[in-house]
């Protein structure tokens, strides 16, 4: 089975907590993409999602100009490692139905990013169960 390591995208974007919730947008926007790693360097502290922003966010009333990203953003994020194996992570994103899942070093430091699309390039015919046990809605 492939490691982590050698499936995930390690050219990812983050943003910085204190940045406002339109620069993310925007950065989003800019990278067509529905979520950023939220860093303090290269220590991840959370991840922020497109809903994040609508849902904590505008919907909450905040203005987008004035909060920050770590006002709304996910902290505590289920991450991998570089060296775990894709057949964990593909377990781990559909018990808990994420998408993509940051990968991390030993300090925590953000090295990667391990998504669906990389997991489907990478073994086509295998993610088929991780997907339905993803879109499944969540139980409780």
């Amino acid at each position: 089975m492939a490691r982590i390591a050698d499936i995930m995208s390690t050219d990812v974007t983050t943003i910085q907590p204190q940045e406002s919730l339109r620069r993310a947008a925007q950065a989003m926007q800019e990278l067509d993409v529905g979520a950023l790693p939220v860093c303090d360097g290269e220590r991840l502290l959370g991840m922020l999602t497109d809903r994040d922003i609508i849902v904590r966010g505008i919907a909450a009333g905040l203005n987008p100009d004035q909060a920050c990203v770590s006002d709304i953003m996910s902290p505590g994020v289920d991450t991998c490692s570089p060296e775990q194996d894709s057949d964990e992570a593909k377990r781990l994103m559909g018990e808990r139905q994420v998408r993509r899942l940051p990968v991390v070093d030993a300090d925590q430091r953000l090295v990667g990013i391990l998504s669906l699309g990389d997991l489907a390039v990478r073994e086509s015919g295998h993610i088929d169960r991780a997907v339905r046990e993803i879109s499944q809605p969540a139980a409780g």
